[in-house]
C-alpha cells in the first residue's frame, strides 16, 4: 500500500548503500519523475529537466563523476535534476501559448484586464528580468531596482546570479517531490551533492547553459544502507511563530 505524505516523508532517508539484487521498476520511477514536474516553480517557468539513467555503462561513468561514493556505486538507477535557466525564452513562449489557448482567439483589445496582465507578464516582465549580457545588464538592473526600492517595495533579485538561484530553487522543489514520491512506494534515494558537475554534463551531453542541480541515486535500501539515526536540531530552534 502506498504511504501517506507524512509516512513517506518520515520513511525517506539518504540511503548510502542499496541492495544489488533488488531492481527497480523503470515505469514506477518515471511516474515519480512525472510527480516531480508538478512541483511549484517560479512564474511557472519550469526551468528544469530530468535525466533518468538506467544504462549500466552510464551508471558506471556517473559513479566516477560522483567521486565513487557508495550511494553511486550501488545505485540501481540515477536521476539527474538539471537547471535550465537558459531555456527561459522557450518556457515563456510555452506559457504564452497556453494562456492564449485558454482565453480563446480574440483581438488584443478584447482581452480582460486580468488576461492582458498575464500575457504582458510573460511578454514584457519576464524578458526584462531574464535578459542579460555578461552580467552587465543584470548589474545595471540591480542598481535601478534598488533605487526604486528606496521608495516602494519591489522585486530585487534581477542579477544573473539571482536568476540562477531562482531556477535552482524550483529544481530543488521538484527533486523533493520526486524523492517523496519514491518513498511513498517504498523506493529509496540519496541526493548527492558531491559530484564533478562538468563531468556529469559531459556524460549527459548537456549544453553550456545547463547546470546540474543534483544527482539522485535510486534503489532499495540495504540492511546497512543508512549510516545512523536521523538527527535534526530541536524543532523549537527553527520554528518561529509570529502572533
Amino acid at each position: 500500500m502506498e504511504k501517506t505524505v507524512t509516512e513517506a516523508i518520515q520513511f525517506r532517508r539518504s540511503v548510502r548503500v542499496f541492495k544489488s539484487d533488488s531492481p527497480l521498476d523503470d515505469n514506477k520511477v518515471t511516474d515519480c519523475i512525472a510527480n516531480a514536474v508538478l512541483a511549484p516553480t517560479s512564474s511557472n517557468m519550469q526551468l528544469w529537466e530530468f535525466y533518468h539513467i538506467t544504462n549500466s555503462n552510464m551508471l558506471m561513468e556517473m559513479t566516477t563523476a560522483c567521486l565513487g561514493q557508495n550511494a553511486a556505486k550501488t545505485a540501481q538507477q540515477m536521476v539527474v535534476v538539471v537547471s535550465r535557466k537558459d531555456l527561459w525564452r522557450k518556457r515563456a513562449k510555452a506559457n504564452i501559448s497556453f494562456l492564449k489557448s485558454q482565453y480563446g482567439e480574440k483581438d488584443k483589445a478584447d482581452y480582460t484586464k486580468r488576461e492582458s496582465f498575464a500575457l504582458n507578464y510573460y511578454q514584457k516582465l519576464i524578458p526584462s528580468i531574464y535578459i542579460d549580457f555578461l552580467g552587465i545588464l543584470g548589474g545595471l538592473k540591480y542598481i535601478v531596482f534598488q533605487g526604486i526600492g528606496l521608495f516602494k517595495p519591489i522585486y530585487r533579485q534581477v542579477r544573473h546570479s539571482d536568476m540562477r538561484i531562482v531556477a535552482h530553487k524550483s529544481a530543488g522543489l521538484a527533486a523533493q517531490n520526486f524523492m517523496t514520491s519514491m518513498a511513498a512506494i517504498g523506493y529509496d534515494t540519496c541526493p548527492m551533492e558531491g559530484s564533478d558537475t562538468k563531468m556529469v554534463k559531459s556524460i549527459l551531453n548537456l549544453p553550456y547553459g545547463a547546470e546540474i542541480n543534483m544527482v539522485i541515486a535510486c534503489g532499495i535500501r540495504d540492511e546497512h544502507g543508512i549510516y545512523g539515526p536521523r538527527f535534526r536540531v530541536p524543532f523549537k530552534e527553527v520554528y518561529k511563530k509570529l502572533d
